[in-house]
């Protein structure tokens, strides 16, 4: 099952592109796809948080996917 990646912040910096497909074979959880792209990049496991929404919808890992959901990476935003 393809699934469209989207990058923001520096989980864009992580990735070293905006924008990807990642191939998910087994689970189709978005628990399953975090823990696909820590297996691929573990720069992101160093994060403090790291939020996925599918749509325009935050979800959580029970989350199930879907072929070409688009799934948007939200790395800990600071401001000041």
């Amino acid at each position: 099952m393809k699934i469209k990646i989207v990058a923001f912040g520096i989980a864009k910096d992580i990735l070293h592109q905006k924008g990807m497909t990642i191939d998910l074979a087994e689970s189709k959880t978005l628990g399953a796809l975090r823990e696909l792209l820590y297996d691929q990049f573990p720069e992101f496991e160093k994060l403090k948080s790291l939020k996925f929404a599918v749509g325009d919808e935050y979800r959580t890992d029970d989350f199930h996917l879907r072929e070409g959901d688009e799934v948007a990476i939200i790395p800990p935003v600071s401001g000041g």
